[in-house]
């Protein structure tokens, strides 16, 4: 399966903890439009026709666009790759642009999963964070996404703010379950050089509060029916993030618009300038070819943050016995530990252990 990412650079207001590519003005947005098309026109040949399985509007923020605007790619992808049908068609929103008539628009548009950025339920926390809606809104949102046929919601919170006590990421939890959702991605705030909040300084939480709201998180969604499949997601039971499964699962996907990332499923990875005027103008992607370290690193890193863990056999076929024994006896170590666990075809972190995946990942890298 590949899958399609459509990155829409534009937003109406910059969050203050951001740190993807983006711009907060409008006026250039049918000429970037415009160029988005042309570049999947010329990337055609990138996957083969007929294998387009997912289709992803990420940004930015992608509601900025009208459904007419939206359903344009929409139409354009089916019809360059002959895909009938897909599996998924995803578009990230704010909760202030869904409003009934645009809800009605998107779903005629072919948009059948929405991804709310709602980030938080405390309105205290979403001024710091600079969000243009309130908690009543973001409720609104989901609600009257609901009432228009949307039945594949995912909504999006952030913790470890500093300030945000445990009660008050409890609340917000407890919201999110309330509204029934089939689908919740929760992050933990990094704080990034060029980001509003890393010029200020802001300083991240201590690594208790981290483990304290973490512990919150996974008790609160695992009693209400949602499984951890991944380091920031859980989901229902059949409503797994399908677009972004491809990405863990090592599958090819294209990604147009400035920033985007693309992959051939192969050795070959291809990623846009996150700059408007250069795309604009035409500048030629980068790209770099992996080498058998680098596949076997993201296999690990990408693997390691699923549920399903690593294949030891998958690791002796594709980088060789030895690479494989090196990383089944280090396992082994942390399985004693109990930082991992052995599954039927090799080891997985608990999702439990999650929070502290990456160091576990970074022992196991050629």
């Amino acid at each position: 399966m590949s899958g399609i990412y459509i990155h829409i650079p534009f937003c109406r207001q910059i969050c203050r903890y951001c740190d993807f590519h983006h711009v907060a003005s409008l006026a250039r947005k049918d000429g970037m439009l415009d160029a988005i098309g042309r570049e999947i026109d010329r990337r055609r040949a990138e996957i083969g026709c007929g294998s387009v399985k997912t289709l992803y509007f990420g940004g930015g923020t992608p509601s900025v666009c009208t459904p007419e605007e939206i359903g344009r790619f929409v139409r354009q992808v089916r019809e360059r790759w002959r895909a009938d049908t897909f599996e998924e068609v995803t578009l990230e929103a704010n909760p202030d642009d869904l409003t009934p008539a645009y809800l009605d628009g998107l779903r005629e548009a072919g948009i059948d999963r929405l991804s709310i950025g709602i980030q938080s339920f405390c309105d205290d926390h979403l001024r710091r964070m600079n969000r243009r809606h309130d908690a009543r809104r973001a409720i609104e949102a989901v609600r009257e996404a609901q009432a228009a046929g949307f039945g594949n919601i995912t909504i999006d919170l952030i913790y470890g703010l500093p300030r945000m006590t445990a009660r008050e990421w409890q609340y917000s939890l407890d919201r999110a379950v309330e509204l029934d959702v089939q689908h919740l991605s929760a992050y933990h705030l990094t704080i990034e050089p060029r980001t509003f909040f890393g010029r200020q300084g802001l300083q991240p939480v201590d690594e208790s509060v981290s483990e304290e709201q973490f512990r919150i998180l996974r008790e609160t969604l695992s009693a209400a029916g949602f499984e951890h499949y991944e380091v920031s997601n859980f989901a229902r039971p059949g409503f797994r993030a399908r677009h972004n499964s491809s990405y863990w699962h090592g599958e090819p996907y294209l990604g147009a618009g400035p920033s985007a990332h693309s992959y051939d499923g192969a050795r070959c990875r291809r990623w846009n300038v996150a700059d408007n005027r250069r795309y604009l103008a035409g500048e030629p992607p980068g790209e770099e070819r992996l080498t058998d370290t680098d596949l076997l690193n993201e296999y690990l890193m990408t693997r390691l943050r699923t549920a399903e863990g690593i294949s030891t056999d998958f690791i002796a076929a594709r980088f060789g016995a030895e690479q494989a024994e090196r990383i089944a006896a280090r396992c082994g170590d942390f399985a004693a530990e109990g930082d991992m666990f052995r599954t039927a075809e090799g080891f997985a972190i608990p999702a439990e252990r999650f929070l502290v995946s990456d160091f576990l990942i970074a022992e196991l890298f050629g």
